[in-house]
């Protein structure tokens, strides 16, 4: 059994100097030895051994000869897209993604079902079967995956791979345990190491790993208004135990003193995962007969099959009631981020986990309420944009951090 710490500075020299090799390669390659050097400020001796076990472990290739300036031309190397392959699954709003990536994130095989509304027990045996299902749709592939990455929410133990899973009971939320470690479980099975870690702080990760162009440092990834990832210069946060970047205090003893409107003080309170967008919807759809009889035309759906999807189009299409609940929800998000990019100055604020469905204008009125309630000299070049890789961030978050650790040498 395997643990992971996904903050480089607790990685050894050695294996911050793999993914600092690993990164040049990802970002600049084909490239040769001597330029790899340069970049690091390492001698190319030392480089050329770190390649040479790359190249060894079919990890890194040789490709043509680079032009020469007098001597023999240096070889260019790059990334070995199909040495080895990695299987991701993440669990967004509204579905469950499985993935097969190759070692450039390249999507293989994808598959994937609804969100499921089971315990956390339960879901352990969707996660299972999504990762069985990659396993049938890629029996060409089976020899070469090398690990598998879930991304999950709740307060994950690195140590076990227990989880902590939020779960309502009556009208309040308490965090049920998880008494068989996860990871056990699925290793026990398939037999190739697991790694566990919170669905914002994948999603954050892959956006940051597979966006080649952008290559920002500072960013919040934003996966509903219950949590965010966090990255600073360039690393994940993700604090002393491995659980920071939930965003709600929360004691269900005194649940009713602590209701209130959007920008009061207790806007740290722990919403629903949807930021009360389906609890607003059917509240409304009880007051006015009108407005739930277009809603339901627009919709397509009836009271008992209501969900975030349904909600999106027919707010897309003008329903006042979806619009004024995706527009209040919009506030929700855009006062707590207010609160994030305060604190943190991030370059870059990304939505995601679902919301990204919502459309523009939910967008916009994120951007305009976060610009009306950060301070200006915070918000003036900060970005606030969309998830890029939407569904699948989670999935290709985790993925990427099992490829991190496969150059690292940790697997």
């Amino acid at each position: 059994m395997w643990s992971i710490d996904l903050q480089k500075s607790n990685f050894t020299e050695k294996e911050k100097r793999s993914i600092d090799i690993l990164e040049i390669l990802r970002r600049r390659g084909p490239i040769s030895r001597p330029e790899i050097s340069k970049e690091l400020g390492i001698n190319v001796v030392t480089i050329s051994n770190y390649l040479d076990d790359f190249i060894k472990n079919n990890l890194v290739q040789e490709k043509e000869l680079d032009v020469s300036e007098g001597g023999r031309p240096p070889a260019l190397l790059d990334l070995n897209a199909e040495g080895g392959y990695i299987i991701g699954v993440g669990l967004n709003l509204m579905n469950m993604v499985g993935l097969l990536v190759d070692l450039k994130g390249n999507i293989v095989t994808k598959t994937q079902i609804s969100r499921p509304t089971a315990s956390v027990k339960e879901l352990s045996e969707y996660l299972l079967e999504i990762i069985r299902e990659i396993f049938r749709r890629s029996k060409k592939y089976t020899s070469d995956i090398k690990g598998i990455g879930i991304g999950i929410a709740g307060l994950v133990n690195k140590k076990n791979g227990s989880i902590h899973w939020p779960q309502k009971m009556d009208h309040y939320y308490t965090y049920a345990s998880v008494d068989l470690s996860l990871r056990d479980l699925i290793e026990r099975e398939i037999n190739i190491p697991v790694l566990i870690e919170n669905d914002a702080t994948c999603a954050c990760f892959g956006e940051h790993w597979l966006d080649l162009e952008r290559g920002f440092k500072n960013a919040i990834y934003m996966f509903s208004g219950v949590g965010c990832g966090i990255m600073i210069n360039g690393e994940i946060y993700t604090g002393t135990s491995g659980y920071a970047g939930e965003l709600s205090i929360y004691n269900y003893k005194e649940d009713d003193l602590f209701n209130c409107q959007p920008g009061d003080n207790c806007f740290l309170k722990r919403w629903e995962i949807d930021l009360g967008i389906l609890e607003d919807v059917k509240s409304g759809l009880s007051k006015d007969s009108k407005l739930a009889e277009d809603f339901f035309k627009l919709a397509s759906c009836d009271l008992n099959s209501i969900d975030l999807k349904n909600v999106f189009a027919a707010a897309k299409l003008g329903n006042v009631l979806a619009r004024s609940a995706v527009d209040m929800a919009a506030k929700r998000l855009g006062v707590k981020i207010s609160f994030l990019v305060n604190l943190l100055n991030p370059e870059v604020v990304l939505i995601g986990g679902g919301l990204e469905e919502a459309g523009e204008e939910f967008l916009n009125k994120v951007t305009l309420t976060v610009k009306e309630w950060a301070f200006r000299e915070i918000t003036r070049d900060l970005k606030i944009d969309y998830s890029q890789l939407r569904e699948n961030a989670v999935a290709q978050g985790a993925a990427s951090l099992v490829t991190q650790r496969i150059f690292a040498g940790l697997l």
